[in-house]
């Protein structure tokens, strides 16, 4: 009997579960295939005692609507950079991938599915460069993997955001005021970009082009007469004016590597008072109201098609890979090309110029 093991690293993604199911359901269909899953990532094959269950038709059945996912996650404690606290009380870090592998030799596992976004994906390619069969399975709301059309979870956290707008738009009216939208991302835009052109925004600010506080006051500007208007800013966590820094701190959590982002639409309200902007205006952050709840429809047809992918490339012996959707097709792609850059919007995407034909001023 041939055994894999299924992780799931990083952010909790709509779809995730959807993905487990899938593979367990294709593995199911061969008669020398059993699966194993990793709780909170590769933390399960590290913990003493290790938490490792068997994920079979039974365990699954019905989670493929379920938000999160059954294995967990984390964002913390890589096998190469482990957290551990001295005597002092300080906290340092050391590898534990060789023994890592070691402990999947030990246990039989003969392949390990690696479902995560690009710092995931990143831990899959070292550990096929140490010579471990892997194969990686795209996940975030950010959509920002290259190689990949997009990633199952991003158009759920789209729709959310969009609901946001909607409602923000009738309380926005009855008290003349704007809104401003903050949306996750990091440092893609995707999210607020399609949010923004499916909500109809006013404006639209992004990580991939600073802005100009200028243009974005006399945009909003426009929206008000003697007083009265209203408006929706949609903003991305890691947007910044040009000649400015992102808005985040370090949290100083040990084994999280991250700035935590936030707050930006807090501050660009301060920079639009500061410019002699009127309006009353408030904020709203919806954080991981984004990442949470059940996946629409589209992200779990494609999360069931990327679960069966990765099972057949397991079957197939395709390591060293990531399943990747090229529109109508899914392919496999090699992880180290996958995570060589990351997918941003860019100013002549067809999106950017969509966005510019309806009025949505980008803040240049």
């Amino acid at each position: 009997m041939k055994r894999v093991l299924v992780a799931t690293g990083g952010g909790d993604c709509p779809g995730l579960n959807s993905v487990i199911r899938a593979i367990v359901r294709r593995a199911s269909e061969e008669t020398d295939w059993q699966v194993l899953g990793s709780i909170q990532a590769f933390n399960g094959v590290l913990w003493e005692p290790q938490e490792i269950i068997e994920l079979n038709n039974k365990n699954v059945a019905g989670i493929h609507f379920q938000g999160g996912t059954i294995l967990e996650t984390t964002n913390k404690c890589s096998p190469f950079s482990w957290p551990v606290e001295n005597e002092e009380g300080y906290w340092t870090t050391y590898d534990r991938s060789d023994e890592m592998i070691q402990k999947l030799h030990d246990m039989n596992i003969d392949a390990v599915i690696n479902i995560g976004g690009d710092g995931s994906q990143a831990l899959s390619q070292k550990l096929f460069e140490k010579g471990l069969n892997i194969i990686g399975v795209p996940k975030t709301i950010d959509n920002d993997l290259r190689s990949t059309d997009t990633t199952f979870g991003f158009q759920t956290a789209v729709e959310i955001a969009t609901e946001a707008v909607d409602k923000l738009v009738t309380t926005a009216a009855s008290h003349n005021r704007v809104f401003v939208l903050e949306v996750m991302g990091r440092n893609a835009g995707w999210i607020a970009l399609h949010t923004a052109i499916a909500g109809g925004a006013e404006v639209c600010l992004i990580p991939e082009i600073p802005y100009d506080i200028v243009k974005v006051k006399r945009a909003l500007e426009k929206r008000f007469h003697n007083g009265r208007g209203f408006a929706v800013v949609v903003i991305s966590e890691g947007a910044f004016p040009i000649g400015g820094e992102i808005v985040g701190k370090d949290l100083g959590e040990a084994g999280y590597e991250h700035i935590k982002l936030g707050g930006v639409s807090t501050h660009l309200i301060h920079q639009l008072k500061q410019a002699g902007f009127k309006p009353d205006m408030r904020e709203t952050i919806l954080g991981h109201l984004q990442r949470g709840g059940v996946p629409i429809a589209y992200d779990r047809v494609l999360s069931a098609q990327m679960g069966v992918k990765a099972m057949e490339m397991t079957i197939n012996g395709k390591f060293g890979k990531m399943v990747a959707y090229r529109h109508p097709h899914l392919v496999s792609v090699d992880i180290k090309d996958a995570i060589s850059s990351p997918n941003l919007v860019t100013k002549d995407s067809q999106l950017v110029e969509t966005a510019h034909g309806l009025g949505i001023c980008m803040g240049y």
